[in-house]
């Protein structure tokens, strides 16, 4: 299969997944914070906004119909129905981050299906999924939540075993049972992706060739 996007040798793509529940906002909003080279990609859904949710940060909230117009169009990158809703990573959250010159490396919030899409579509992407220290830890955290009706809820408990059976799809497996070290497992992996060799071989090269570094490359 030919690949859509073939990413800059220093640019950092990451999946991070998990089950409703199991802390995935909490742990990608620590590491835009602390990682300020990391662009967040905001996705497409036709779900209702949660209270404090921002139009255009947390989701671009999308009709349905008008999502699947944007699918018609090849305007997505993947896209899946999740819960009853529909979630989409649009085309031009790539390209608008790859002409961001500070940014190194960008984050996609998807589920399972949705990061198998993108690693059939983008070159050297990183996959994380992060798992609940019990799955009745998972239903107390879904519980606590009280925005959803019983029957909802036990639609996303079901999902939730579901995702997790998928596992295999990730390069990494972070167990938050604890979110201080569930962060340094999450950091600590981006960092030593950050300095894989095929990542940093064009600043080795011009030592070599020139004994300088190399300013990272312009945007295509």
């Amino acid at each position: 299969m030919s690949r859509l996007f073939e990413m800059p040798t220093h640019f950092l793509p990451i999946i991070l997944s998990s089950p409703s529940g199991a802390g995935k906002t909490t742990l990608t909003r620590l590491l835009l914070e602390r990682c300020p080279e990391l662009r967040f990609s905001v996705s497409h859904t036709t779900r209702t906004p949660r209270p404090n949710e921002v139009n255009g940060k947390d989701y671009h909230f999308t009709g349905r119909d008008a999502f699947e117009q944007l699918v018609a169009d090849g305007a997505f990158l993947e896209w899946a129905e999740v819960h009853g809703n529909l979630y989409g990573t649009a085309l031009s959250e790539i390209t608008r981050t790859l002409g961001i010159p500070e940014c190194r490396g960008l984050i996609f919030d998807i589920d399972y299906q949705g990061a198998r899409q993108i690693r059939a579509k983008v070159t050297d992407v990183v996959t994380m999924f992060i798992l609940p220290p019990s799955m009745a830890e998972l239903e107390r955290r879904l519980r606590s939540r009280a925005s959803e009706t019983e029957e909802a809820l036990q639609r996303r408990f079901a999902m939730a075993k579901k995702e997790i059976e998928h596992y295999a799809l990730f390069d990494y497996l972070i167990l938050n049972d604890d979110l201080d070290r569930a962060f340094d497992e999450l950091r600590s992996i981006v960092v030593a992706e950050q300095a894989r060799r095929t990542r940093r071989a064009f600043l080795a090269e011009s030592l070599l060739r020139t004994g300088h570094l190399a300013p990272l490359p312009l945007p295509q």
